[in-house]
């Protein structure tokens, strides 16, 4: 089968598209022939912080297709059921933590950007029928991520003033639909006026310029719960805008890992810092029901052949997206 590998050497240099050998299937995984597959930046990181693998590692973590192969002691799957990959790898119930040993389809196993892909059996979640398989095959990684920062962690009620820096990526357009079909008023940021206009169009309530040095002075009142994903260029700006005894959610440092805080205006505030990546297998599953009851569908930015990588690849990159990059399998 044919696959977007990374080997050879670090970035976008080591990428390849070509053929790999299928392996055997084991007694409790489904083999899935992929249709779609979405783009994340845990890409980007896994191609700049992880040196090649040998054998080559097959990259993506999002992905939707038909299953072909069953294993011997998988019942609850058929061939020829449509499904979407839940990307996370052992953790089943809701916790305050993933478990030990919890990982991510991507790495160190092969991810989605192939023909087909072994996975768990339980990992193989039922495709919502409302979604085409576009839709289907960007909506996992971004989407659970989001309702766990959201839901889980945020814990976010109708009339809440909710805030997401930074509003362009999977994530954010996912935080900024489900929080507004959760009944909060959502204000976002951006740099891109064109940016700005979609996030209005899909319900925000402003939308402020990120260009100008004093972008906070156009709110009129503080934040109930910020949800951080850009890091150190914007933290302590959006930890600004929360009201005393406000939350901020972080779960992405894309714009630097490393903070100054004011522990004082933070223990005064009363303020609550929390940290968040990806979800459970039941939260995904609450998180299917929560857009199947909302008819929530992905914001799709463009959908490129896998052969065509480069282009989506230097796309996110650049953060020229609004909502989901995704490929055409097949």
């Amino acid at each position: 089968m044919k696959g977007l590998i990374h080997a050879r050497e670090e970035g976008f240099a080591g990428l390849t598209y070509g053929e790999l050998e299928s392996t055997s299937i084991g007694e409790n995984e489904v083999r899935v022939q992929l249709k779609t597959a979405g783009l994340n930046h845990r890409d980007l990181f896994v191609l700049k912080r992880h040196k090649p693998t040998d054998p080559p590692l097959v990259l993506g973590s999002d992905g939707a297709g038909v299953v072909n192969e069953v294993g011997s002691l998988v019942s609850h799957v058929q061939v020829g059921d449509e499904v979407i990959i839940n990307p996370g790898l052992g953790w089943k119930a809701n916790s305050e933590a993933p478990p030990e040993g919890f990982e991510i389809v991507g790495l160190p196993d092969h991810g989605t950007f192939a023909e087909q892909i072994l996975i768990p059996a339980e990992n193989a979640v039922a495709k919502p029928s409302f979604l085409s398989w576009e839709e289907a095959g960007v909506l996992s990684l971004a989407g659970l991520t989001a309702y766990r920062a959201l839901f889980t962690r945020g814990k976010v009620k109708s009339g809440m003033n909710v805030l997401i820096p930074g509003i362009g990526s999977g994530v954010a357009t996912f935080l900024l639909q489900f929080a507004k079909a959760a009944g909060a008023d959502v204000y976002v940021t951006s740099r891109s006026e064109e940016k700005r206009a979609a996030a209005l169009s899909l319900g925000a309530v402003h939308a402020l310029d990120s260009n100008l040095e004093n972008w906070e002075e156009e709110l009129n009142e503080k934040m109930d719960l910020v949800i951080e994903c850009v890091g150190a260029a914007t933290f302590q700006k959006s930890l600004n805008q929360l009201r005393k005894g406000g939350t901020i959610v972080t779960f992405g440092a894309s714009a630097g890992d490393e903070i100054k805080l004011n522990l004082r205006d933070f223990f005064y505030g009363q303020l609550n810092m929390l940290g968040s990546t990806m979800g459970s297998a039941e939260e995904f599953e609450l998180m299917l029901q929560f857009i199947e009851q909302h008819k929530i569908k992905p914001v799709l930015d463009e959908i490129y052949p896998l052969e065509q990588f480069e282009k989506a690849f230097t796309r996110l990159e650049n953060g020229e997206q609004l909502g989901k990059i995704g490929f055409r399998i097949e």
